[in-house]
């Protein structure tokens, strides 16, 4: 995503005009930040639905035009994912900077736990920007390319660690493996209001660690 900051419109953008019964709901204060206009956005999702809600009526909520809008994000599909590229750069400079005397899972494991570590006062948000993007089918279709950057990061890691290529087998299979345990950990924590999104994550990597670690020709949990 850029880095370009949200400033005021151009002389030459038009400013929609916001529909009353969205009005009514987000208001007509301009958006000031990028966080301001995630708000926006995701109370407009809420009032109305993900692909029912067009990029106008965000602009126009937010008090700013169109192409304000695009300055700051490249489409509507990109805004439940915030600032991934650069959580993924701390991710990738985390796992980079880990101990070689710490094993290649456990490794991954605190870097997983770490990534995906929220304040609390921002839970309630990033519950809603999870389930857009793990349950409404156009944005877990756009989440491919996103999805593949995060594998990646793994891979190279996995490779790194073994001396062998990031698209090799070994370290591909592992990416996809840690990617899935990170997706189901999350459809059971949008299930549990309760249940602690840390815990899970370290435990779904502990048992797919184990997994890893069972001798060659043994499945496990199968006896000797």
């Amino acid at each position: 995503m850029g880095s370009a900051k949200l400033g005021h419109p151009q002389a030459d953008e038009a400013v929609i005009p916001v529909p009353p019964q969205l009005s009514a709901a987000v208001g007509r204060r301009r958006a000031t930040s990028r966080q301001e206009l995630e708000e926006t956005a995701f109370a407009l999702f809420a009032a109305r639905g993900f692909e029912a809600t067009t990029v106008d009526e965000i602009a126009a909520a937010a008090g700013i035009g169109r192409r304000t809008f695009f300055r700051y994000f490249p489409s509507k599909n990109d805004i439940p994912w915030g600032a991934f590229e650069l959580e993924l750069d701390r991710m990738r400079a985390r796992l980079r900077a880990c101990p070689p005397e710490v094993a290649v899972m456990d490794a991954i494991r605190e870097a997983l736990v770490d990534f995906n570590r929220v304040e609390p006062t921002m839970v309630a948000l990033h519950r809603r920007r999870m389930e857009l993007i793990l349950r409404v089918p156009a944005l877990f279709a756009h989440s491919t390319l996103r999805f593949t950057a995060w594998r990646e990061v793994i891979a190279e890691f996995v490779a790194a660690r073994t001396g062998q290529r990031a698209g090799q087998l070994a370290p591909q299979a592992i990416a996809h493996a840690v990617l899935g345990v990170s997706v189901a950990a999350y459809e059971h924590w949008l299930d549990d209001p309760v249940a602690d999104l840390g815990e899970l994550l370290d435990t779904a990597m502990r048992q797919l660690a184990d997994a890893f670690g069972a001798p060659p020709g043994r499945r496990p949990g199968r006896r000797p």
